[in-house]
């Protein structure tokens, strides 16, 4: 059987997400496109979408949301440094991460419950899921 080449121009998208390491499996890979959690130009992919250079992706994993284009394709996981030369992340997507990570690392804006909250943490939190939504 002949082997396939490296960069290939055709390569689905959750194994292009994989090879980049956002995720560890291509199962995980394709259940994040198939639940929504990652878009392109705005809207829903398929896991079988060809991504191109220049593509530009909206991926969530976790409590993170990146904004990344596509330098290169790859249908071989390799180590991060060559994982990473794949694509590259927006200043607004990291700049957005990293204002995220220090509110989480706040402690989400001093709101602390031990338990159950009260009336009064309840309404803090649910006034900071409704502006930040």
């Amino acid at each position: 059987m002949a082997q396939k080449p490296e960069n290939d121009d055709k390569v689905r998208l959750d194994k292009w997400l994989w090879a980049a390491r956002f995720y560890k499996t291509r199962a995980l890979a394709k259940a994040a496109i198939e639940s929504g959690k990652v878009h392109c130009r705005g809207e829903r992919c398929k896991p079988g979408k060809e991504p191109h250079v220049g593509d530009e992706f909206v991926l969530r994993t976790g409590f993170d949301e990146r904004t990344v284009v596509v330098l290169a394709l790859s249908v071989v996981r390799r180590g991060a440094p060559e994982a990473q030369a794949l694509y590259a992340e927006t200043p607004e997507s990291i700049d957005r991460r990293e204002k995220a990570a220090a509110m989480r690392k706040a402690g989400a804006m001093g709101i602390t419950t031990d338990g159950r909250p009260t009336k009064k943490q309840r309404r803090q939190i649910h006034q900071l899921h409704d502006s930040a939504g």
